[in-house]
């Protein structure tokens, strides 16, 4: 049994999670859902790293998955921990020192226009999830926006990254760019959009287990 670290987004929650998890369960897996101390207004990065570890506790056979601002997280902890394998989720890859408020114009990051907030992050999304999901956000207020992220170097662990073909946040293309641009890899694609564990949680939790064969 394989466990599944799954880590959250800017301003999210655990909750972002909970169409996948019983997905993953129904496939004969653990999942372990932490919560970033995001609403910490002196956390940083070592303290979302840490939050992981406490939540994974004596646990093994690690897949971590990072989804958008949860990739700055996630290669923490398989640093740490003996993780298997790494999946970056319609992800915000980091480089080595930089700081999170930078990564938006380093990377030439463009707002789409015309498209609500809404439509950026939950195309695809049943609408009764949409209309919790305010009720479940959090506001971000942690320090480790302006804190150059630490690590030096790319993990040592097999990574993927697995982009949403229909997201309107950060479109498929821009996400090609910068996953060749940071990583050298081509991105893996699901249907879906940002939201792609709340829209399509059974693809999603597939293409998940099918990586452990690889």
């Amino acid at each position: 049994m394989t466990t599944f670290v799954l880590i959250h987004g800017g301003g999210g929650s655990a909750w972002d999670w909970h169409r996948l998890v019983p997905e993953l369960a129904a496939r004969g897996h653990d999942t372990v859902v932490p919560e970033l101390p995001i609403g910490d207004r002196s956390a940083g990065f070592a303290d979302f790293r840490q939050a992981v570890i406490d939540a994974v506790g004596n646990r093994d056979d690690l897949v971590v998955v990072g989804h958008s601002y949860g990739a700055f997280t996630a290669p923490l902890v398989a640093d740490r921990l003996p993780v298997r394998l790494l999946v970056l989720l319609t992800p915000m890859i980091p480089r080595p020192g930089e700081k999170p408020g930078e990564w938006w114009g380093n990377t030439g990051y463009r707002e789409p226009e015309g498209v609500s907030e809404e439509q950026q992050f939950y195309n695809g999304v049943p609408a009764e999830i949409v209309a919790e999901a305010p009720a479940h956000g959090r506001q971000q207020v942690s320090a480790e926006w302006d804190e150059p992220w630490p690590s030096a170097t790319w993990p040592a662990v097999p990574t993927r990254v697995l982009i949403g073909r229909d997201d309107r946040f950060f479109p498929a293309d821009f996400q090609r760019r910068v996953a060749a641009d940071r990583l050298g890899v081509v991105p893996d694609e699901i249907d879906g959009g940002h939201a792609v564990a709340l829209s399509h949680p059974g693809p999603l939790a597939d293409r998940l287990t099918a990586y452990l064969a690889v």
